[in-house]
């Protein structure tokens, strides 16, 4: 499935969860305290806004925030929270689109990078970045971990959370570094909803590559958003790179 097909009006109008998920105070309070850190003052441009998770709380902050994002139906729920006055959007992709303007701050959260499915998409995500970014400025990325440690051999997937109504199985192909995650949503009766997403994923060694090939230096790993330690043992990290100034 291409992105523009996963990310539907459907898709885009069940995203939010106000208050819970990704949308809790726990998450989303430390991320964008942090991400107005690494802004240092300047324009921040978020690659995949979405429907303005954390765009719209870090412009509250005062940070100017601009977006790129595939998705129309995704943009069409920005835009009931904040007009393009307050957070311009860039309807592209953020491999390639151009926004106006430079920053000191390009973001990509949520995995978001692993949604472009080859290694030469994911390079050209980090090259747009640095074409952004004025010198001396950052692009930070949240991204898993994969999981492949905890897959026993000749076995395929995972099941990664699990709660009453819900399932959530990554099947890997280890041969191209693709997974998929399987969202299976139900209720008391024998029916249930399935959902698909297809993603490359990238380990963070690989990762520090690709800001290499697009000119950055490596500036910090933490295991989450509040600076906590990056161990061998972290499912996921927050990578900061910096062009040089």
């Amino acid at each position: 499935m291409r992105q523009d097909e996963i990310w539907d009006t459907e898709t885009a109008e069940r995203y939010d969860t106000p208050g819970t998920g990704m949308f809790a105070p726990e998450v989303l309070g430390p991320t964008v305290d942090r991400l107005a850190e690494l802004a240092d003052g300047g324009r921040a441009l978020e690659f995949a806004i979405g429907t303005g998770r954390v765009a719209v709380p870090l412009a509250e902050r005062g940070v100017p925030v601009t977006g790129i994002e595939l998705s129309r139906p995704m943009i069409a729920q920005l835009r009931t929270k904040a007009d393009e006055a307050r957070i311009p959007v860039v309807v592209g992709d953020m491999a390639e689109a151009t926004a106006p303007g430079t920053y000191t701050l390009v973001y990509l959260v949520f995995n978001t990078i692993s949604n472009l499915l080859t290694q030469q998409e994911q390079v050209a995500c980090f090259r747009n970045a640095a074409r952004h970014l004025e010198p001396g400025g950052r692009f930070v990325i949240e991204l898993g971990v994969p999981e492949l440690r905890v897959i026993p051999p000749g076995q395929q997937g995972m099941i990664f959370h699990h709660e009453p109504g819900y399932l959530g199985i990554d099947t890997y192909d280890v041969l191209t570094q693709h997974l998929v995650s399987h969202h299976v949503r139900f209720g008391e009766g024998r029916e249930a909803r399935i959902s698909r997403c297809p993603q490359r994923y990238v380990w963070p060694a690989e990762l520090d590559l690709m800001a290499q090939l697009a000119g950055f230096e490596f500036e910090s790993r933490h295991a989450d958003w509040s600076k906590a330690e990056f161990t061998a043992e972290s499912r996921s990290h927050v990578s900061v790179y910096r062009l040089p100034a």
